[in-house]
């Protein structure tokens, strides 16, 4: 029985479909039909209903398909074992924001490229909240607040943030002092509560404003023209405020740190290439965090729990 069999099926089952599967496995859809029907030929049974809609696990499919996980868990940890050390080979599908892929997270993967040749890295980039699972990722980053509950999220990072606006608005509004003046003033809205902190206490703020955006980028873009405060992280802004494009504001309430996760589906045995990932990210944001830490290396990733 060929393990591609199994691991095709097992990836169609737990993504409801042929074309998600294919997707994830990087595969075309016929090849990943084919893989079916021989699995179903060596078994003598049906696994799958085709429907239009997707694919139904049928009563001897849903047995069949926890043995065939384990038995695909067991090779690729039987894989891992033989492999050289540190070598990742397979494909790695990765959601990154588009806001900050191209400051940070960019780097990170062409260095983890550079220390895995055999691996294949498939990023997309995009700032809506892919569904890991039917879209077909190993594993996405993600920023701020976690939705999902049923992904497994390891901590990487976290992300300073700061309340800014160009010098003309400042000149011409003037800056708030405090998080209630806030309401006084056009916000550019990323996100429906914008967070302070007062000393030890976390003060939350409804911004009103007539320009929203679900991308940083933008939001940098129309507080450089003037148009209202932003509430967005250093990654976007460092560039306009070293240019003098923008001004920090309010400096007085800082705002706290965003986490950033790398989440996945959850499963017992977490991908190795999952996991190496996260080490690379941590290691990312730690030379962040010291930037003056000179012996910090992506390639040289310290050691930190897996998911």
């Amino acid at each position: 029985m060929d393990i591609e069999d199994l691991r095709t099926f097992v990836e169609v089952a737990d993504s409801g479909g042929v074309s998600p599967a294919a997707r994830r496995l990087g595969i075309s859809k016929s090849m990943v039909s084919r893989r079916l029907t021989r699995l179903e030929g060596e078994l003598g049974v049906q696994l799958l209903a085709r429907t239009t809609r997707g694919a139904n696990l049928t009563e001897a499919g849903v047995t069949f398909r926890d043995y065939a996980a384990k038995t695909c868990v067991e090779i690729e940890i039987a894989r891992e074992a033989v492999l050289p050390e540190g070598d990742l080979r397979g494909r790695l599908r990765v959601a990154i924001p588009l806001t900050w892929a191209p400051m940070h997270f960019v780097s990170v993967l062409a260095d983890m490229a550079r220390r895995h040749p055999q691996l294949q890295i498939h990023a997309e980039y995009c700032d809506r909240q892919v569904d890991l699972v039917s879209d077909g990722f190993d594993c996405a980053i993600r920023a701020g607040t976690l939705a999902d509950s049923d992904v497994v999220a390891k901590r990487v990072g976290g992300i300073s943030c700061k309340l800014v606006a160009s010098p003309d608005y400042v000149r011409l509004h003037g800056s708030p002092e405090t998080p209630d003046d806030i309401t006084n003033h056009q916000a550019l809205l990323g996100a429906e509560a914008w967070r302070f902190m007062d000393d030890d206490k976390i003060v939350t703020v409804q911004p009103q404003g007539r320009f929203s955006s679900n991308n940083g980028a933008a939001i940098a873009k129309a507080a450089a023209a003037g148009l209202g405060i932003a509430w967005l992280p250093d990654c976007v802004t460092n560039m306009y405020l070293a240019s003098g494009a923008l001004v920090p504001i309010m400096t007085r309430y800082p705002l706290p740190v965003g986490d950033v996760h790398v989440v996945r589906p959850s499963s017992p045995h977490p991908p190795r290439k999952v996991r190496i990932l996260c080490e690379f990210l941590i290691a990312s944001f730690e030379r962040l965090r010291n930037p003056s830490d000179a012996e910090v290396h992506l390639a040289t990733p310290p050691s930190a729990p897996f998911l």
